[in-house]
């Protein structure tokens, strides 16, 4: 299967086609921060287990960034702007495959840390030098009618903690279980939305 063809991906092999970027692209520098992309999606999934999160948001935290591998999913073009729009390719390459709740966590993990700045003004303090040059590329904090309107998401909360996990993971030299530890978990997480979608 071409890396570059979405279209021959089914839920027997995506959790594959996800550890084949993990392995050839992880090694990648992750936006100016001191970890590679690999240890970021990691250092986010080992954080969310570590809280005793459920599978599905341990999940969506390791997988919240991979649109930033977009030329892997033929998202590439010239007229690209500096902000790619990295979780609308991710969200839309997974949703076949994942539940609404893992792919609004990746579609709207930028729009948490919009919605943080505007409304815990504290949460800015946090982040890193990157994260902050990135937010000003992504329109900086919301305004009113666009925090009423990310409220109204019926996965709020859960959109909120990944981002946090998300915000913790940039941490140098931190060692994490490998990508095949969450394989088994990724791949139940497909299955019961597969089997869902049979019902």
């Amino acid at each position: 299967m071409s890396n570059s063809d979405v279209t021959s991906l089914n839920p027997r092999n995506i959790v594959a086609f996800l550890e084949d970027i993990f392995e050839r692209r992880g090694s990648e520098e992750y936006l100016g921060e001191p970890v590679t992309m690999a240890e970021h999606m990691l250092q986010g999934a080992h954080f969310a287990e570590e809280a005793g999160e459920p599978e599905i948001i341990i999940v969506a935290a390791l997988l919240h960034d991979v649109g930033h591998f977009t030329s892997e999913f033929g998202m590439f073009s010239m007229d690209d702007t500096k902000d790619k729009l990295h979780e609308e390719a991710g969200a839309q390459v997974l949703q076949r495959f994942f539940p609404s709740l893992v792919t609004d966590c990746v579609r709207h993990h930028v729009a948490a840390k919009r919605y943080l700045c505007a409304t815990r003004p504290e949460y800015y303090s946090l982040l890193s030098e990157a994260s902050i040059h990135s937010l000003n590329l992504q329109g900086g904090p919301m305004n009113s009618d666009e925090v009423a309107k990310f409220e109204a998401n019926p996965n709020l909360d859960q959109i909120i903690r990944v981002r946090k996990y998300d915000e913790a993971g940039k941490q140098a030299n931190f060692k994490t279980r490998p990508f095949s530890h969450y394989a088994p978990m990724i791949q139940r997480i497909v299955d019961a939305f597969e089997l869902h979608q049979t019902d």
